[in-house]
């Protein structure tokens, strides 16, 4: 089965998604680590040859063919806004929002040259994207996480709510 991990940048997607992983004895993806890999360039560059437009399309392709990766994928934090994509995930797998306040996204997100939305944009831009996002995570997931205690302890939660998903 493939989990999902969404939400907002710096919500802690590649980190618990790497602690989840190891706990279940499964594989473990990076969308965003695919995509550059695919690309042959950062995500910042296919921003600014191709724009967010293609850089979705491209999300949208990957999520497809990681229907079939048994495994956990950590997801970028706009993977899960399109309708599409939540369906095409959920149909393959579990989509689980990884729910972080702000304050908390934002004091790890800030001033990352490697994330092109958080570095153009002030705080008070980002945490109004922020509120925009919550409710696609939400509507776009099997369920949601709040996010509480460290990663070992926040993956644990998830193989535990797993286990009662899969009966």
């Amino acid at each position: 089965m493939t989990v999902f991990l969404c939400g907002f940048m710096g919500c802690g997607k590649t980190t618990v998604g790497k602690k989840l992983a190891e706990i279940c004895g499964c594989g473990y993806c990076d969308m965003d680590e695919l995509i550059v890999e695919k690309a042959g360039m950062t995500i910042p560059e296919i921003f600014d040859k191709y724009g967010e437009p293609h850089f979705r399309k491209m999300e949208t392709e990957l999520i497809e063919e990681l229907g079939s990766f048994n495994g956990v994928v950590s997801c970028g934090g706009g993977a899960m806004l399109s309708d599409v994509n939540g369906e095409i995930a959920r149909k393959n797998g579990v989509v689980v929002f990884l729910d972080v306040p702000f304050i908390t996204c934002y004091q790890r997100i800030s001033g990352d040259p490697n994330r092109p939305i958080a570095a153009s944009r002030t705080r008070a831009q980002l945490e109004e994207l922020y509120n925009e996002r919550y409710p696609k995570y939400k509507k776009n997931s099997t369920f949601t996480l709040i996010c509480e205690g460290g990663p070992l302890g926040i993956a644990k939660k998830i193989q535990k709510d797993m286990e009662i998903y899969a009966k």
